[in-house]
């Protein structure tokens, strides 16, 4: 009995290994809006709803199956990207600062290269960095997120069919000295280009590295500052897609990470935030349509590799109800108004007052549409005299970026006119969501632990294990 009872497990199994087999899927589209928190994506959906006056939701909020999933690290209760990035891209757990290993230095592997493996074409999308640690964590082993060298020499070791980001961090040592790391892209095949018409002309090539031709940003530019000539995430989406659809039509798998939003979430700037999610959803939207011709050969998986900021609705003493038509009035980012404010540091001239107040009043919305209290009149203008005057301004310094104190204030105050509140400039514990739809998508519909993401991914794409 025993034996026979055996036996139809055995065929149960293998029957089911084959059903897997037939239905994994050919298409995998990643997604992962770093800092991405709850509180983020309910801001940008309420202002998708009540500004924009949008009645469907936001893309990935349509999909059938939404979730959370825990983001704490091998060492932490609260990640960093490069842990966080080595547990959605590996299934693994390690320590902060860590890159594609496990606390121990052991490398650990990522569903990129195990699809790869398997005859999947890869492309690797991101706004900020490509050796960024999110987008590294798909392809790099190194003990420390910083060692972008080794990171580059790891990407060109890796075969990938794609790179896209902003610009690589790896070119030059310390001292400025070239690293020879280009050559050993080009040694492995790649052609590296650098913005949208170059790329255009590189099309026949098999295997790219495109970025965004500015080494003056980090970043492709924030979508509120409307730096239309750069390279964005919808852009990129399609063109990965692209890509891909010409070098391994038959299947493939594309990783595409929202990078800004972390980077505006860091800054506090609620703005910017949304607009960057906003941006974040047209990238999605492409995938979506390709769903949409496939849709039985098609995984999306949308997730954050953890809540920066602590981004909320709802301050105390704030507006009665929340202002997010504020946003509109609203044309720069914290990162652009402090280059601005820095260039009249430095030019030496005298700021006047009133100069600032006009351009609050045309850039930001204060003091025209958006009407300033005599509290918080006062609190601009104390700020402005420090930091323009007395030039004894107290900066405020964030992961990526350091801010004056009159920065500060004006983005502290036009948040809390709007009714967006922050708990930190840094990371939070707290669930991340987790959006899917397509092939196998209802194996996320329950709270996830973010090894468990690849995990399922690897279960649906029938790899073994």
């Amino acid at each position: 009995m025993f034996s026979k009872l055996l036996s139809l497990i055995v065929c149960l199994s293998a029957a089911l290994a084959v059903s897997a087999q037939q239905a994994a899927p050919k298409y995998i589209f990643f997604f992962i809006g770093d800092g991405m928190g709850m509180g983020h994506v309910m801001t940008a959906q309420t202002y998708n709803r009540t500004v924009l006056g949008n009645d469907e939701l936001l893309p990935m909020m349509q999909f059938p199956v939404s979730s959370l999933a825990m983001t704490y690290s091998a060492n932490r209760k609260i990640t960093d990207s490069a842990a966080a990035g080595t547990a959605l891209s590996t299934g693994h757990k390690t320590d902060n600062g860590m890159l594609g290993v496990t606390p121990d230095g052991a490398p650990v592997y990522s569903i990129a290269t195990e699809l790869q493996k398997r005859g999947y074409g890869i492309a690797i999308g991101t706004s900020v960095p490509p050796d960024d640690a999110t987008p590294g964590a798909f392809y790099a082993h190194v003990p420390s997120r910083s060692m972008y060298y080794e990171i580059g020499l790891d990407m060109a070791r890796s075969g990938y069919d794609m790179f896209v980001g902003s610009k690589l961090r790896g070119l030059a040592d310390a001292e400025g000295h070239a690293t020879g790391l280009l050559d050993s892209l080009r040694v492995h095949g790649y052609t590296v280009v650098e913005g949208r018409k170059a790329f255009e002309q590189s099309k026949g090539k098999d295997k790219i590295v495109l970025l965004n031709g500015d080494p003056t940003l980090e970043h492709f530019g924030y979508t509120i500052d409307s730096i239309d000539a750069n390279l964005h995430l919808p852009y990129i989406t399609q063109a990965c897609l692209d890509h891909l659809k010409r070098v391994s039509p038959d299947k493939f798998f594309m990783m595409i990470e929202g990078g800004n939003i972390d980077w505006a979430a860091h800054a506090n700037d609620g703005g910017a935030v949304v607009k960057e999610i906003l941006n974040f959803n047209e990238a999605i939207g492409i995938a979506y349509d390709f769903y949409k011709q496939h849709p039985d050969e098609t995984l999306i998986v949308i997730t954050a590799d953890h809540n920066t900021g602590g981004m909320q609705m709802g301050v105390e003493d704030g507006p009665e109800d929340i202002n997010l038509k504020n946003m509109d009035y609203q044309r720069v980012s914290i990162e652009m108004f402090e280059r601005y404010c820095k260039s009249l540091i430095e030019s030496g001239k005298q700021v006047k007052w009133n100069d600032m107040k006009a351009y609050l009043k045309e850039n930001l919305g204060l003091y025209g549409s958006i009407t300033v209290g005599k509290e918080q009149d006062e609190e601009l203008r104390d700020k402005f005299e420090k930091t323009f005057v007395e030039h004894e301004s107290d900066d405020t310094e964030t992961l990526y970026a350091t801010y004056n104190e009159f920065v500060s204030q004006v983005f502290s105050t036009l948040d809390h006119l709007t009714g967006i509140g922050w708990t930190t400039t840094d990371h939070t514990g707290d669930f991340v969501p987790v959006f899917a739809v397509g092939v196998g998508s209802e194996l996320f519909k329950n709270v996830n632990n973010n090894i468990e993401i690849p995990a399922k991914i690897r279960r649906i794409a029938a790899i073994a294990q």
